[in-house]
């Protein structure tokens, strides 16, 4: 851990220059309390750094929370081990899973699934509560739920060190919590400008506690932190029941972890309740359960919190990118990615060569630099990889 300044504290030791320039500007804001923890994946974003946890007093940034409000993971140990998948034609299973979850941006559901429409019918209940429609920001958000996305999204079926298989899955609040952030992202810009406030970046615009803005934002902040939590645990029913069917048996849920890794809460730091804003980062206290996944191709974590108190008891989310996406097309190629991905199952296309692991910060060195924050309890690797376009 490197103490960069007093409002600023660094687990990362890989890391650029600029990112490191944006962090500084977002410690910089005054309700920012004690200091901003920057973890070891940390990398550029959209006006706050992926990778950054951010305490603030009686104000939050919505950018600080990310566009995917509630972006997270959910890993599921089974009973089976990797014996009962060696010598099957693992592109069935693939291509079962690719079937049963859309992939890719702009891609629903046709219709709802017995399950999908109870964890509706919860979504419908908690957006009454709260006066919330989300229609407003996505027509068919119901259509929504129990799809992934693209990007660095994915679903995998992995393997542990004793070689228990595990299924383990990365996704959000889809197209209706982007909307609901970037519609507050506006409104905080807004009131910014209305108010000739100096903001070292624009989407470093916020809103104040005890403001009808602050309120509207906290309630569709709330929802899309449920939705995306229940989106996760549709799609692991799907797979679930694709593993199932796949090995003519019934797959049981030995352990189940799911967590948020862009979202905010009230917690008490330092003495004082704050927000604290977990943007590409997993809250990590003493003992608690969490998943740290690594790129396409390369080694995920189940790990456990140590309540780091300089970190606001948080980790890591995952390897950050080290080359951007345009850059990563331009430097690496299809082959280069199939080296990569050799013995693991995956839809070879050059559509993933931007996920390529190596325009990723290296796992292993990001689990090294949050040593202090987690206690690693299993390593998955992966045996069948799904992504979207």
């Amino acid at each position: 851990m490197h103490r960069i300044s007093k409002r600023l504290f660094s687990w990362a030791s890989l890391i650029e220059d600029d990112t490191l320039a944006q962090a500084e500007r977002t410690a910089s804001m005054p309700f920012v309390f004690p200091h901003l923890a920057l973890m070891p994946d940390a990398h550029l974003g959209k006006g706050a750094t992926v990778g950054s946890v951010i305490p603030t007093e009686r104000a939050i940034i919505p950018a600080a929370v990310g566009v995917d409000i509630g972006c997270g993971m959910i890993a599921v140990r089974t009973q089976l081990t990797l014996d009962d998948l060696v010598g099957r034609d693992l592109s069935v299973l693939r291509e079962s899973i690719e079937a049963a979850v859309p992939l890719s941006a702009g891609r629903y559901n046709a219709g709802l699934t017995a399950s999908a429409a109870e964890r509706i019918a919860e979504l419908e209940t908690l957006a009454a509560a709260k006066g919330l429609d989300p229609a407003t920001y996505a027509h068919n958000w119901r259509l929504q739920l129990g799809t992934l996305g693209s990007g660095n999204h994915f679903i995998e079926v992995t393997r542990d060190e004793q070689d228990r298989v595990w299924l383990f899955l990365h996704s959000g609040s889809r197209g209706v919590g982007n909307k609901i952030a970037q519609h507050h992202i506006r409104v905080a810009r807004d009131l910014a400008a209305k108010w000739w406030i100096d903001l070292p970046d624009p989407d470093l615009a916020y809103l104040v506690e005890d403001t009808d803005e602050f309120r509207a934002y906290v309630d569709g902040l709330d929802w899309a932190q449920e939705f995306a939590r229940l989106n996760r645990e549709e799609m692991m029913d799907r797979v679930v029941a694709c593993l199932g069917h796949f090995l003519d048996t019934d797959v049981e849920r030995a352990e189940v972890v799911n967590c948020h890794h862009n979202f905010t809460q009230r917690e008490h730091h330092w003495g004082r309740d704050v927000w604290v804003s977990r943007k590409g980062a997993i809250e990590a206290r003493e003992g608690q359960a969490g998943l740290i996944p690594g790129s396409m191709g390369d080694a995920s974590y189940v790990v456990a919190g140590s309540g780091n108190r300089v970190s606001l008891r948080s980790a890591p989310h995952g390897a950050g990118r080290h080359h951007s996406r345009s850059a990563a097309r331009r430097r690496f190629t299809q082959d280069d990615l199939r080296k990569a991905m050799v013995g693991i199952e995956y839809r070879d296309t050059d559509a993933f060569v931007d996920e390529i692991p190596a325009a990723y910060k290296p796992i292993d060195v990001v689990m090294a630099d949050a040593a202090d924050l987690v206690e690693v309890r299993h390593t998955l690797r992966q045996v069948v990889n799904v992504k979207g376009d």
